[in-house]
């Protein structure tokens, strides 16, 4: 089937319309009408190149939602018409211990959704940026928002998880103090999530003007990070430090912020490595640096489940495909509160 996309043939192009091929859907893949992709600084790496071993025609997006359209014979939880969505997975090996555990994001032999390894043409994954997808049916996700929020849903496919399975595995709730590091695509997210799970949450920012901001997110309090006396009044305090920032930058004025045994799990992705951390701040309290990588299946969906229980969506703003490169230079710029979504509509 040949498909309308937006995609880039090289790293120093812009973005521009093309058409791509899909499959048919086979015996256990679903094929979805995608309404709506949200816009990942991820997409920027990739179609730039500045992650190693982009493949072109590079089209983005791992933010998708929409409508089933059809499905193969042996698919057993989605019909035609359902409310789906899928995220950075569409593959992996599905035998290996933690494909078994659900961790499907940690196989691997774990395909993105763009940028992965296929037999279909050309040759590797094209991703949301398109108006339809084909997914194999365990890599798909229900979605229980109101059919209005959908466009607002997509982000919840990366920045939801991302946010959200740290936040799970190092187990935050009532009681536990919270710090989320920047207010961007994940960092707002991370806010609602770890208020909406009954935390205490304290927002970071070098920015004085997000400080309302943060706190309509649902901070409990907001730290301007440049500040030295507002830093210091949190010293020995935080149990988990969820750090969003994807650019290089100091990580120790956060780790003596952490309580003993307390963790900073870093989910921003940086181009360039952090500065290594001094370890006596570490050892001193038995602290830990850590990383997490978007989530596996099952817990996207308890996510997904959550956040309609709890009717959390992401802060958008909606845009038509043909402005997908004015927004990459305006996130580059900061310039987004705080995700972009695409209309597929407008392909």
């Amino acid at each position: 089937m040949k498909i309308k996309a937006i995609g880039a043939l090289s790293a120093t192009q812009p973005l521009e319309a093309m058409e791509i091929s899909r499959r048919e859907p086979g015996p256990h893949d679903v094929q979805i009408e995608i309404a709506y992709c949200g816009v990942c600084h991820s997409d920027i790496h990739q179609v730039r190149s500045e992650w190693a071993g982009t493949l072109y025609p590079c089209v983005p997006g791992h933010e998708i939602v929409g409508r089933v359209t059809a499905t193969g014979e042996h698919v057993q939880r989605y019909r035609p018409g359902d409310l789906v969505g899928v995220g950075c997975i569409v593959d992996s090996c599905k035998q290996c211990e933690e494909c078994e555990e659900g961790l499907e994001n940690y196989c691997d032999n774990m395909v993105g959704t763009y940028n992965g390894p296929t037999a279909d043409a050309p040759g590797h994954t094209l991703g949301g940026y398109s108006r339809q997808i084909v997914v194999h049916e365990r890599y798909v996700l229900r979605i229980s928002h109101p059919e209005e929020q959908l466009a607002a849903v997509a982000p919840l496919l990366c920045a939801g998880i991302t946010t959200w399975s740290p936040l799970r595995h190092w187990g935050v709730g009532p009681g536990k103090k919270v710090g989320v590091v920047g207010i961007g695509g994940l960092g707002h997210m991370g806010i609602k999530l770890a208020h909406a799970l009954g935390a205490h949450v304290v927002a970071f920012t070098t920015s004085e003007s997000k400080r309302e901001a943060a706190k309509a997110l649902g901070a409990d309090e907001v730290v301007i990070s440049r500040s030295p006396e507002e830093m210091q009044a949190h010293r020995k305090s935080f149990d988990f430090i969820l750090n969003t920032v994807a650019a290089p930058h100091n990580l120790d004025i956060f780790t003596v912020l952490l309580k003993r045994d307390g963790t900073m799990t870093l989910v921003g992705a940086p181009a360039t490595p952090h500065d290594s951390p001094e370890v006596f701040n570490l050892i001193m309290k038995r602290r830990a640096i850590a990383g997490s990588m978007i989530g596996g299946i099952p817990e996207t969906q308890e996510m997904l489940d959550f956040c309609a229980e709890h009717g959390i969506v992401a802060d958008i703003e909606q845009i038509r495909a043909d402005q997908i490169n004015e927004a990459y230079e305006r996130m580059l710029k900061g310039d987004v509160h705080y995700r972009f979504v695409i209309d597929n509509a407008t392909l």
